[in-house]
């Protein structure tokens, strides 16, 4: 096991509060998304001048897309954690392992198919895969360090 592996695996954050924090990044995540789908969605024409049913069915819609991202998310980390433990490395096989579990047992539920949990389980393992060989970033390092300057000092006029 590499140093740069077993400092990663000492981090102050445990594995159980990593999937708590996936879990809740999924919620907000999807809730924000259900507002947007709901928003493009066409209010029925008997809701129109009554704002009470299509409130109802926004909230519905988002609590619908945030429980569902909050299962994957939280499933994804957990499940990534599990066999990072279990394998003590870490690499992109964790996260694959990790968004298959995930794709398959909850849109696999929701799509009631063993085909539909296949797909979407192997579509989230091949884009987490992906995004763990690529670095998982979208900043390139320069080798500058940037330092935010406070104070500027003025030369005083006597």
């Amino acid at each position: 096991m590499d140093l740069t592996d077993k400092q990663y695996l000492e981090d102050e954050d445990s594995p159980l509060m990593k999937t708590i924090k996936g879990a809740t990044t999924g919620l907000a995540a999807g809730t924000i998304w259900g507002t947007i789908v709901a928003t493009w969605h066409d209010v029925p024409r008997v809701e129109r001048n009554v704002a009470l049913p299509g409130l109802v069915r926004t909230l519905k819609m988002c609590g619908s897309y945030g429980l569902t991202f909050a299962a994957v998310g939280g499933l994804y980390i957990g499940v990534e954690q599990l066999v990072q433990k279990q394998r003590m490395k870490r690499d992109f096989i964790n996260g694959a392992v990790g968004a298959f579990v995930a794709g398959a047992s909850v849109y696999g539920y929701k799509g009631r198919s063993i085909q539909a949990a296949i797909a979407a389980g192997s579509a989230l393992a091949v884009t987490s895969s992906v995004l763990d060989i690529g670095g998982r970033t979208t900043r390139v390092d320069n080798g500058k360090e940037y330092v935010p300057v406070t104070t500027i000092k003025r030369p005083s006029v006597n």
